[in-house]
C-alpha cells in the first residue's frame, strides 16, 4: 500500500468536523485507489525558513510522535527553543515546521523541506540530534515514525 501525505492549506480559519474529515478522506481515497487515506486537522506551531531557503525542495522529511505523559511541555520547549531552529540552520534545509495533530494518535509532526535526502546524514544535522537536551527528551517519544518523502512534483512545494 502506498503512503502519501497531502497538505491542504485553508485560506482562513474554519471549523471542520470529524465527519467532514472522514468524507474528505473517502473522496481522496477514490482519487488514489490503493492508497490509505486519513485526514487530520493540524495546527501550525512553528515555521522557520531554513539555511537553504529559496532552493528547490526535493524531499519532505516528517517525524511523527506522541510524548509520554508529563513530557508534552518539555518537548514543545525543546522543539521551539533548540531543535527546530538548529535543524533549520543546517545547509540543505529549506524550511522547518512543527504541527500539532488534533485528530491522530501521533500528536506532534515535525516537517522539514530538504534539497537532498542526504541532508539528514550530514555532520551538521547529526550534531543537532546529539545535544544533551535531545538525549534527555528523545527517549520520551512514544511510537516515533520517521518518513522521507521524495516529492512527486518539486515545483509544488
Amino acid at each position: 500500500m502506498q503512503l502519501s501525505y497531502v497538505y491542504l492549506g485553508l485560506s482562513h480559519r474554519m471549523a471542520l468536523s470529524r465527519h467532514c474529515l472522514n468524507e474528505l478522506a473517502e473522496e481522496l481515497g477514490k482519487a488514489w485507489p490503493g492508497t490509505r487515506v486519513a485526514a487530520s486537522r493540524l495546527t501550525l506551531m512553528h515555521d522557520i525558513a531554513g539555511a537553504s531557503a529559496g532552493l528547490p525542495v526535493r524531499f519532505h522529511y516528517v517525524v511523527e510522535m506522541k510524548p509520554e505523559p508529563g513530557w508534552g511541555i518539555e518537548l514543545q520547549c525543546w522543539y521551539d527553543q533548540e531543535h527546530l531552529p538548529a535543524l533549520a540552520a543546517v545547509l540543505g534545509c529549506v524550511r522547518a515546521q512543527r504541527f500539532w495533530n488534533n485528530d491522530d494518535e501521533q500528536e506532534s509532526l515535525a516537517c522539514y523541506d530538504l534539497v537532498s535526502d542526504g541532508t539528514t546524514a550530514s555532520a551538521e544535522w547529526l550534531a543537532v540530534r546529539e545535544t544533551s537536551w535531545s538525549a534527555r527528551v528523545r527517549p520520551h517519544f512514544m511510537k516515533p515514525v520517521r518518513t522521507m518523502f521524495a516529492l512527486a512534483d518539486a515545483s509544488v512545494a
